[in-house]
């Protein structure tokens, strides 16, 4: 593992102890709520993303709808069903949608790191759809969209918005790998990359900018 990659991601999340202590709240106004966390992760992303348009003569368009849901109650998008243990894009309505209690366990145990790592890669996914992106393969936007949220992150907290705090590398990347791709099967329609590539996408945004995605 490259060491400034464990440095970045154990900025960006932040996991505690046997899950028996919360870390501080990465939100500079001290929001400590998971209903807090998920709502300003949206807001500051969407806000990092309007003026990244706008500085390239382009219109940022904000999602129509942010939902969350239970289990499998959540909204369809076209005749996709939503998932439980699941956070998803839908273009076909712009909007994001969440299974509240599988991301506030995710909280609970993590911090609150993984709010702010899954909402700006769901709206990297939205960024795309107005960009237009174009990818052979679904691992190739997913990889982008890693990058993109590593990008994001970076910039808040550079920005102030956000709070770093040190914490645990090895539990981090444990974690990580546990999110990654069992094998690196890229011609699968629901890969999203291993943890190894998934990790590397998002460190190359976090390092070099959404410019380097």
């Amino acid at each position: 593992m490259i060491r400034p990659l464990a440095l970045v991601l154990a900025l960006l999340l932040l996991l505690t102890a046997c899950g028996l202590t919360r870390a501080p709240s990465r939100d500079v106004r001290g929001a400590d709520s998971f209903d807090d966390d998920v709502i300003t992760a949206r807001q500051l992303t969407e806000q990092f993303w309007m003026q990244q348009f706008k500085q390239q003569g382009l219109t940022y368009r904000p999602i129509t709808a942010f939902i969350p849901y239970s289990g499998d109650s959540g909204p369809r998008c076209g005749n996709e069903r939503a998932v439980p243990n699941n956070a998803f894009y839908c273009p076909l309505g712009h909007f994001v949608a969440y299974d509240r209690d599988w991301m506030e366990s995710l909280w609970n145990e993590m911090g609150d790191g993984s709010v702010y790592l899954i909402v700006p890669h769901e709206l990297g996914h939205a960024v795309q759809a107005q960009l237009e992106s174009r990818f052979e393969l679904n691992v190739q936007q997913e990889l982008q969209a890693d990058c993109y949220a590593g990008g994001t992150l970076s910039a808040l907290i550079n920005s102030g918005a956000l709070r770093a705090e040190p914490g645990d590398e090895d539990e981090l990347l444990l974690n990580l790998e546990a999110a990654g791709d069992p094998t690196d099967d890229w011609l699968n329609p629901a890969a999203h990359g291993t943890a190894q590539q998934r990790q590397r996408s998002f460190a190359t945004g976090y390092n070099n900018s959404v410019g380097a995605c």
